[in-house]
């Protein structure tokens, strides 16, 4: 299978925490959105780069396993990893790290490829297939 990763980090706001003072879980999801724009920069497949192509990319999938709870005002790891797939979607992987580098979230979110007309791509797009050639996931 093969595999890119990025690691980012995020910093836990006061607004993410509930009356027990640790994040809410609803924000775990968001964190892997941080995740996926940063991977997305690192490796030239941001939300931009898809959207200057025609296309946009909802998720129709996300699952969340909670482990460990954040707290306000720690600095945690996101490391997003794209999984290849042959079909027209993207797959990312998350894992979420606490300060202590203890394994506090893992999650996963499917996407797939919708034109400016709104219609689902069947098929994998050309500026995608380029993108996969160019970070080594295809030959």
């Amino acid at each position: 299978m093969n595999t890119i990763s990025f690691t980012s980090e995020i910093r836990v706001r006061f607004n993410e925490t509930d009356p027990l003072g640790i994040v809410w879980h609803g924000h775990y999801i968001s964190y892997f959105e941080d995740g996926r724009e940063a991977f997305g920069r690192e490796h030239g497949i941001s939300y931009l780069d898809v959207q200057s192509h025609g296309f946009v990319t909802p998720i129709i999938k996300s699952t969340c396993e909670h482990k460990l709870p954040l707290r306000y005002g720690d600095i945690a790891k996101i490391e997003t990893t794209y999984i290849d797939s042959p079909a027209a979607k993207m797959i990312f992987r998350y894992k979420i790290y606490n300060p202590q580098d203890e394994l506090v979230c893992t999650g996963e979110t499917i996407q797939v490829f919708v034109d400016d007309i709104g219609d689902l791509s069947l098929t994998s797009p050309h500026f995608f297939e380029d993108w996969k050639r160019k970070v080594g996931l295809v030959k």
